[in-house]
């Protein structure tokens, strides 16, 4: 239906399509309609790109040609797709188990390598060189099928990341090998070489993870005031990246991969700008990406003969056998569910980045014929099509899976109260906080709320028209981190009673307030107003003071003081630190003061969320603060498990803490301070229930 509709408006002005505006708009128009049409007939979205990019190529109706560019904006998209994959990683996980993506990748690489070196040499009568070089096409992977995975909100499953981290190993390992057949046969093999491979490996990892996080930390704590600064400035981190690996005679992939990794833990899941980055990639790179891919299709290799034919057929029999078996047996050796093998072998079928650059240096180095290039764009269709299509269904089985055995709806999406003051930049920091806590994917908004107290010499209903305008505001930025915001001003003669009066209408699990430190205590802990919502609600209740922005946390200090861990809402104040730690990527380091760090060592791993975290004993209060002013650093969160005064756990030296924290080099720390009276509602995080 569609495609007489573009041949006859095509007819009218000539082919192939030459007005950029209208070639354009063809392409926005495949984007919407290819993607929808193809769900429709139960099939993955990001097949209708690519089918319909094959239709109007010039391999096809010649509709448009392959023009310069469209090859531009497929390489710029190939490129940010990379730089989200690494991005995406569970860096944590990865961290954790790197073992699982060096298994995967090895072995995903180097079977098919080695099945495919013996037959294209012995049945297609290749020799050495193209025989291996025509092999570690198909032994790489690209991650075609990564925006499925995101879309089911599974990126952060062990498989998956074992997956994500393997291409390190496959693409690297598939270019190294395109480096050595080039060099060997236009120089010779030599350990010159070999050299200079390595040297250009190191001198972009080396890079990329030693000057870009840095960089990247000093950039949003100076140039936080206009997000879009901060989304501009990762997009020169990608393309810096990618030229370095250029230069160094890399593919440019493998330079946006490695900034993903580099950037991955200083834009956090759940934020505005993690949106933004998801939202250009998904809406415009990544599709242009998958058009340029349908374009390199030449459906008339089909016509040519039976030579092509005969090559793709093997070359794909033995890409998807060998990837199969791969998945098979890293499954049988990690102990994968039937569901997660399919995943990963749905997700390294795809084909496209690598194979495709490979083979056409390849090509013309005069190493493959023209049936060979053909045969591996036919490949780069059938696996465009077949990827996407096993992802998906493995895809949607495993978050089905990974709902039923989920925690309570409650720890893994919070109900939020956040009151805020008139500091605008204390209430961005605040409403990123809760962000970070909330993580992704949750539904459950976050209730933002000012109370406005009425006789303070302005009529009250000014009062209220800013507070909402200012609300109003903070919920745009909501809005563009895809997390559902409600603001309301209320007015309450006492400012605390309308905040717990306010967590009481909106039901909500915890409330997040900010400190600015300037308020005279007058014997409490915080000041009036903050002290009186303590002692009116049994919620848990988090009080920070951020003084940088909380996504270029490095490392979180928790101070856990002894006999914390009887308070009924332990447990879930654990899973807070945890699930801050998680979110941010942040190492964990928890001080038990007066306490043993062994003890503590094994309550934290019984509560849900897995993150790396080291424990130490400190003998006494005295010893605390000057062990933080020794170990803290300007990009460090300090997180204090506070129980209320006269609560389990209470110690009179936490009621000075808060100040003399606020004095220190970090300048950020939260004090959290746990629920009261529902022990019941505490065991809900516990690994064992």
């Amino acid at each position: 239906m569609i495609t007489p509709v573009i041949s006859f408006v095509a007819d009218g002005v000539g082919l192939p399509l030459e007005q950029p505006v209208l070639i354009f708009t063809l392409a926005m128009l495949i984007f919407l309609v290819g993607p929808l049409l193809v769900k429709r007939l139960g099939q993955p979205g990001i097949v209708g790109i690519v089918v319909f990019g094959a239709i109007i190529g010039p391999g096809a109706t010649g509709i448009v040609e392959h023009s310069d560019a469209i090859e531009l904006l497929g390489e710029v998209g190939l490129i940010y797709l990379l730089f989200t994959v690494g991005l995406e990683l569970d860096l944590q996980g990865f961290k954790e188990a790197p073992e699982n993506a060096a298994l995967f990748g090895l072995t995903s690489f180097f079977l098919p390598f080695t099945v495919g070196t013996i037959a294209t040499y012995t049945i297609l009568g290749l020799d050495m060189w193209a025989a291996l070089l025509l092999s570690s096409v198909f032994a790489s992977h690209t991650l075609l099928a990564y925006p499925i995975v995101n879309r089911f909100g599974v990126t952060k499953n062990r498989a998956v990341t074992a997956v994500f981290g393997g291409i390190l190993f496959t693409d690297t390992l598939a270019l190294v090998v395109l480096a050595i057949v080039i060099g060997a046969v236009q120089d010779g093999l030599s350990a010159l070489l070999f050299g200079q491979i390595i040297l250009s490996l190191v001198l972009l990892f080396g890079g990329a993870w030693f000057l870009l996080p840095p960089v990247s930390r000093w950039f949003f704590q100076n140039f936080s005031e206009e997000s879009y600064f901060e989304f501009l400035f990762v997009m020169v981190a990608i393309f810096a990246a990618a030229s370095l690996a250029e230069v160094l005679d890399l593919a440019p992939i493998l330079g946006a991969f490695v900034a993903g990794l580099a950037l991955n833990q200083l834009i956090p899941g759940g934020g505005t700008l993690m949106n933004r980055v998801e939202f250009v990639g998904n809406a415009f790179f990544i599709p242009f990406f998958l058009l340029h891919v349908g374009m390199l299709v030449d459906l008339g290799v089909i016509f040519d003969g039976p030579e092509t034919l005969q090559i793709a057929a093997l070359v794909t029999g033995i890409m998807i056998a060998t990837k199969g078996a791969a998945a098979w047996v890293v499954a049988q050796v990690q102990g994968y569910t039937k569901h997660e093998r399919d995943v990963i072998f749905g997700l390294s079928t795809g084909q496209a980045a690598a194979a495709l650059a490979i083979t056409l240096i390849g090509f013309e180095a005069g190493l493959f014929s023209s049936a060979i290039l053909n045969a591996v764009v036919l490949l780069l269709l059938i696996t465009a099509l077949v990827s996407p299509w096993m992802t998906e269904r493995a895809a949607n089985r495993l978050a089905l899976e990974r709902e039923v055995e989920g925690e309570d709806d409650s720890a893994r999406d919070p109900n939020i109260l956040l009151p805020l003051s008139h500091n605008a930049e204390l209430q961005r920091r605040l409403l990123e906080l809760s962000f970070v806590v909330k993580g992704e994917g949750g539904t459950n908004p976050v209730h933002v709320m000012t109370v406005v107290q009425p006789d303070t010499g302005r009529p009250t209903e000014q009062q209220i028209a800013n507070v909402q305008a200012e609300l109003d505001e903070l919920a745009a930025e909501g809005s563009a981190a895809e997390v559902p915001i409600e603001t309301e001003a209320r007015v309450n003669h006492n400012v605390a009673s309308g905040v717990v009066q306010g967590s009481v209408e909106v039901q909500a699990d915890q409330i997040i307030m900010g400190w600015d430190a300037t308020q005279s205590f007058s014997h409490r802990i915080f000041g009036s107003i903050i002290d009186q919502v303590l002692e009116r609600t049994n919620l848990p209740v988090l009080i920070s003071r951020l003084g940088h922005p909380i996504n270029t946390t490095r490392r979180i200090f928790v101070v856990v003081p002894i006999g914390a861990d009887h308070h009924e809402g332990f447990y879930e104040a654990v899973h807070f630190v945890k699930r801050i730690a998680a979110n941010l990527g942040a190492e964990l380091n928890v001080l038990v003061v007066e306490g043993s760090g062994h003890q503590f060592e094994q309550l934290f791993s019984l509560v849900e969320e897995d993150v790396t975290a080291e424990f130490d004993s400190i003998s006494d209060w005295g010893r605390l603060l000057p062990t933080l002013e020794e170990e803290t650093e300007d990009d460090d969160l300090i997180v204090a498990i506070s129980p209320r005064r006269g609560d389990v756990g209470w110690h009179n030296e936490l009621e000075d803490l808060p100040a003399r924290l606020a004095d220190m080099p970090p300048e950020s720390f939260i004090t959290i301070h746990p629920r009261q009276g529902e022990p019941e509602y505490d065991r809900q995080y516990l690994r064992l229930k």
